[in-house]
């Protein structure tokens, strides 16, 4: 896929965007990210939808960017998205976009017949996780278009120049993209209504990193007492598959983390069992610093 930015894309500021958690210095070759933990939703954006704010949220990975908040302090930098996933999916291909959601043409180089694009969640999603439309009205091209300048550049920038920086540093970076998902599979997921295991590791299916990576964070997450599955439903998303690269020294883990360990999913409000999972990924965390992966072939 083609990350190029389109001429009516200009370079955009990344105060709205995302915010980087800096470790004081940065010891470890690792990058930890966050793209659906953002929560500021634009009033126009809310306005213009037919659904209520809660009812939005529920595509969010809710506090995820606080479960792993303990990279930055354990020498590894977070990124984390600011916009909510309803709003850009940063998760996505740039331009993966719905011509029905439009009033107007989209521009050629838009994807318009993806896989995602089909079921609703594109880039500009057209429904929230649980099928609900999110638009009482069609939308401008150009609305997506400064949506995707605004938001998604400036945070694939910064993802860039995070996993580069590291790379020229360390020579490798394992960059673990940090995702939550519900309970039960949902009307748009591949596990409709099924029951979920606590955490599910996508690395592609072994293309995306190495192998002694994946075994080690499933290991440990065995022994901390969880049930865990590898790249079913998630086998990882557009990050996982732009950026997990081993043959150029760049590694991709996706973890996903079953909400109902840490979260209140109806309420969308932290649960009693958010400490523990927090101390939980601090081991995850704290193991991948020591492991000697750098040198594993995928």
């Amino acid at each position: 896929m083609n990350m190029d930015i389109p001429p009516d894309s200009p370079p955009d500021s990344a105060a709205e965007s995302h915010e980087v958690i800096a470790p004081e210095r940065q010891t470890v070759p690792l990058v930890f990210a966050s793209p659906h933990s953002g929560n500021n939703y634009p009033a126009e954006f809310v306005a213009a939808s037919r659904l209520d704010s809660l009812a939005l949220r529920r595509s969010e990975d809710s506090f995820v960017d606080e479960l792993f908040g303990a990279a930055p302090k354990l020498g590894a930098p977070l990124i984390r998205a600011l916009f909510p996933r309803a709003y850009v999916d940063p998760n996505r291909e740039p331009f993966e976009l719905d011509q029905s959601m439009f009033s107007d043409q989209l521009p050629a180089y838009a994807n318009t017949r993806s896989p995602r694009v089909a079921v609703g969640l594109g880039t500009i999603a057209r429904v929230v996780a649980n099928g609900a439309d999110i638009y009482r009205g069609k939308l401008l091209a150009a609305e997506a278009l400064q949506r995707i300048r605004r938001h998604y550049w400036p945070y694939h920038r910064s993802l860039q120049n995070l996993v580069e920086q590291t790379r020229t540093a360390f020579g490798q970076c394992l960059l673990v993209d940090c995702h939550s998902m519900p309970s039960v599979g949902g009307p748009m997921d591949r596990d409709p209504g099924r029951n979920r295991m606590d955490f599910v590791l996508g690395d592609c299916h072994g293309t995306a990193c190495a192998a002694m990576v994946i075994d080690a964070v499933e290991g440990l997450l065995r022994d901390l007492g969880y049930y865990v599955a590898r790249n079913a439903p998630y086998s990882g998303g557009f990050v996982t598959r732009h950026y997990g690269k081993p043959k150029t020294g760049t590694h991709c883990l996706q973890i996903e983390i079953n909400r109902y360990l840490y979260m209140d999913e109806t309420r969308i409000a932290r649960g009693p069992g958010m400490p523990r999972l927090a101390q939980d990924m601090q081991a995850v965390i704290s193991m991948l610093t020591s492991l000697n992966w750098a040198e594993t072939p995928a």
